[in-house]
């Protein structure tokens, strides 16, 4: 009885453990993905998401929530994954997001985060 008891402790400990654990992304790609996701949110643009287009200030708040959802489970460390796992195609069915902003083309949403990326990257501080 014991035994069991103490199994169930460690176990419980452990759980606690691995979810304290789940580190934030570094400050810079923290800094860079918010910047991404606020981008997007001021574009004007469009957002497709599973055949739909979407005002740019509903798909801001649909990839702040996968971004959450991703750094709570320590699966974002970086500007990149967080375009890779978020930002390129849904979750669910696989389909490929895009952006359209007037007076310009519909692109995939990976080049056009991608590109804002650049562009933040290479800004003068």
């Amino acid at each position: 009885m014991r035994h069991a008891i103490a199994t169930l402790l460690a176990g419980a400990l452990l759980a606690l453990l691995a979810t304290s654990a789940a580190a934030a992304p570094p400050p810079q790609a923290q800094r860079e993905i918010e910047q991404l996701i606020d981008a997007l949110g001021r574009s004007g643009c469009d957002f497709q998401r599973n055949g739909s287009w979407y005002p740019a200030t509903e798909a801001q708040a649909h990839l702040r929530r996968k971004y959450d959802y991703l750094r709570k489970r320590d699966l974002v460390a970086t500007a990149e994954q967080f375009i890779e796992r978020a930002g390129t195609q849904s979750s669910m069915s696989g389909k490929a997001y895009a952006v359209r902003c007037p007076g310009q083309g519909t692109v995939p949403s990976a080049k056009w985060l991608g590109a804002k990326l650049s562009q933040f990257r290479h800004a003068t501080p």
